[in-house]
């Protein structure tokens, strides 16, 4: 069979995106800062370098999510002790305490999307979705395809 897997997974993604942009309103939290958000609540003061590099996301988009948490108040820089060229990013407590209420949200779409399926079946989906991810992470796609059509 010929699945259009990636296009099933871009719908999954552009409708988690609406879900979120409704249910963290109330936070004035988008959709396009939670995946921020979400990691320093796991690496609290990460660099932002890092964080980029986690999230996997160019710096120039990762600094405008972290100006505008800022200005909402969700977080603050601090230059690296060892290498002032660095920045780290912190959580303030406004977003330590919208931490359970934004995690509650994001289990509910968790929730949703598997609710109709048996344990077994959300498990291997789980575990295929994990193999994929791995899969590109690893691959140099320039390498494996370059200008080839």
């Amino acid at each position: 069979m010929d699945y259009a897997v990636g296009r099933l997974i871009s719908i999954l993604y552009r409708k988690n995106q609406v879900y979120l942009n409704i249910v963290l309103r109330e936070y004035a939290v988008t959709s396009a800062e939670s995946p921020f958000l979400l990691y320093l609540y796991k690496r609290d003061g990460i660099s932002q370098e890092d964080l980029s590099a986690y999230l996997v996301i160019d710096k120039a988009s990762t600094a405008r999510a972290i100006q505008s948490l800022t200005e909402k108040g969700y977080v603050y820089r601090e230059k690296d002790e060892t290498d002032k060229r660095r920045n780290r990013v912190y959580l303030t407590d406004k977003a330590r305490s919208a931490r359970r209420g934004i995690d509650r949200k994001l289990r509910r779409w968790s929730r949703f999307l598997t609710e109709d399926l048996c344990p077994e079946v959300s498990d291997t989906v789980y575990t295929a979705l994990e193999r994929m991810v791995e899969k590109v992470e690893h691959t140099d796609f320039r390498k494996k395809w370059g200008d080839k059509q």
